[in-house]
C-alpha cells in the first residue's frame, strides 16, 4: 500500500464505522461490544467478522472480561489504529478536495 491508496482494512464501509466510532472517544477508553454493536445498529455476527479483521491489523483491541459471572467483551483503538485512521481521513480530505479543482 502506498501513501495514495486508502487503507483496504479501514475503507470497507462497517469498518470505517467501527473505527470511527472509537477515534471519536479519548485515549484509552473502551466500549462494550454490545454498546457498540447498539450504536451501529450492527448484528453481533457481522459486528464479529468486521472486529477480528481490525484486531488482526493491530489496529483494535479486544479484551475479555468477567463482571460478576457474565462474560463481557471491551473494545478499544490501538494508536496504531488511531495513527492509520488519521492517515486514511487526510487521504480521503485530499481526494475529496482533488475531486472539486
Amino acid at each position: 500500500m502506498t501513501d495514495d491508496d486508502l487503507d483496504p482494512v479501514i475503507h470497507a464501509q462497517s469498518r470505517l464505522r467501527v473505527v470511527a466510532t472509537l477515534a471519536a472517544m479519548p485515549r484509552g477508553d473502551r466500549v462494550s461490544f454490545p454498546k457498540l454493536q447498539r450504536l451501529l445498529d450492527m448484528t453481533a455476527g457481522n459486528l464479529s467478522t468486521h472486529v477480528r479483521k481490525l484486531e488482526e491489523a493491530e489496529y483494535v483491541v479486544v479484551t475479555k472480561t468477567h463482571e460478576g459471572r457474565t462474560p463481557a467483551t471491551y473494545l478499544e483503538l490501538t494508536s496504531t489504529g488511531r495513527h492509520a485512521f488519521e492517515r486514511y481521513s487526510r487521504r480521503l480530505t485530499d481526494l475529496l478536495k482533488g475531486a472539486q479543482s
